[in-house]
């Protein structure tokens, strides 16, 4: 019952249509809460925002933002754009660029006396940490402050949602890095639902209480981002995820005593989690995240883990900042290999590089497995 009531507080969508873009779309955001919608280019991303916003109209759909209905084709109803208290920060920003900071926020305050608009205008743009800036036109400030601008303006509509189309995409990566931090803190003081729509799932799942993976316009699934990421319901959803770790198996038996399952991949047998909802037989898609996987301390004894213990190649090496990705070749004749990351200390105290020699441990805790499903790479 309270998750009913808290729905009802913030924003319901239902979204249904065959053209110009296939959708069907079911999502929810709480008030206070972020929600990110990810997913491949053409997936219906920003459609979804526009039909929230009423920029585009669903031929079948329903809409429900803080106790107020904005769409319900079942009634036949449907509010124009111009009656929907909404904030939306676009890409590119598109702000007026014949007016000032403070001029773009006073543009969006129409429904306010005219007596309280400019103090009201200078509080948000304090708020996005651009006091003292607010006479500078949209070109002689920097991309991090116009986005600011953006997100000062769709404020001051006094919206009941807030809607960001890819708002950090246009700024470069330390910036990007700063207003995220900057959302993080604007959000804790805002009591409206906020749905960003992003193709980062770093960003996404930095950012946001719950994660909406689209794929050709259909919800595939809801979630915390770490839930998801972890246990996506399908194969489909892991690779969305960019899971490089994805695979195909047949399960060999369940051991409910040991909450065992075991699989056999490509002539090996691996130890899973108990996951007895697949019979015994059944081919299915299987996966592990990067961080599942286990390196075993090379030239002295390990005290860890050797569950699933494989041997490899080290065929990709790659630093990226704190942490160090290796794809170890396992197969060399079915080319199939194993993706690790590592903290880079790890990865020097190992001495690992290009070409060396490892063990590694596929830990059955992290093993998921998933329906089978014939997808393009998958061994």
């Amino acid at each position: 019952m309270a998750d009913e009531v808290q729905i009802a507080q913030g924003i319901r969508v239902r979204l249904i249509q065959a053209v110009p873009i296939p959708l069907a779309v079911d999502l929810y955001c709480q008030p206070g809460e972020v929600l990110a919608i990810a997913g491949p280019s053409g997936s219906g991303k920003t459609t979804v925002l526009r039909a929230i916003a009423g920029l585009h109209h669903a031929e079948n759909g329903a809409i429900k933002c803080q106790g107020e209905i904005w769409q319900d084709s079942a009634m036949q109803f449907y509010l124009p754009a111009h009656q929907r208290a909404v904030g939306l920060v676009f890409q590119h920003y598109a702000l007026f660029p014949h007016f000032t900071a403070l001029g773009n926020v006073l543009e969006a305050m129409a429904h306010l006396p005219q007596a309280v608009r400019k103090e009201r205008a200078e509080e948000l743009l304090r708020r996005v940490h651009l006091d003292g800036l607010g006479n500078r036109y949209p070109k002689a400030l920097s991309g991090g402050q116009q986005q600011r601008v953006a997100v000062a303006r769709a404020l001051a509509r006094e919206p009941k949602v807030l809607l960001l189309d890819e708002p950090f995409s246009a700024v470069d990566q330390v910036t990007r890095r700063r207003l995220y931090r900057e959302l993080n803190e604007l959000r804790r003081s805002l009591s409206m639902p906020i749905i960003l729509v992003t193709h980062d799932l770093e960003e996404a799942t930095m950012l946001s209480d719950r994660l909406c993976i689209l794929h050709r316009g259909v919800t595939l699934q809801s979630g915390p981002p770490l839930e998801v990421a972890a246990h996506p319901v399908s194969a489909t959803v892991a690779r969305l995820m960019d899971q490089q770790n994805l695979f195909t198996a047949q399960i060999v038996s369940h051991d409910q005593l040991a909450q065992k399952t075991l699989l056999r991949w490509r002539g090996l047998f691996l130890e899973a989690h108990y996951q007895p909802d697949y019979a015994s037989g059944a081919r299915v898609c299987w996966m592990i995240q990067s961080s599942q996987v286990l390196l075993h301390r090379r030239h002295r004894e390990s005290n860890g883990h050797r569950e699933n213990p494989l041997s490899g190649t080290i065929i990709e090496y790659m630093v990226l900042g704190d942490y160090v990705s290796a794809r170890v070749e396992v197969d060399r004749h079915l080319k199939i290999a194993i993706t690790l990351t590592v903290p880079v200390y790890v990865a020097r105290r190992n001495e690992l590089s290009y070409g060396e020699e490892v063990t590694v441990s596929l830990l059955a805790e992290g093993i998921h497995l998933m329906p089978f499903e014939k997808l393009h790479g998958i061994k």
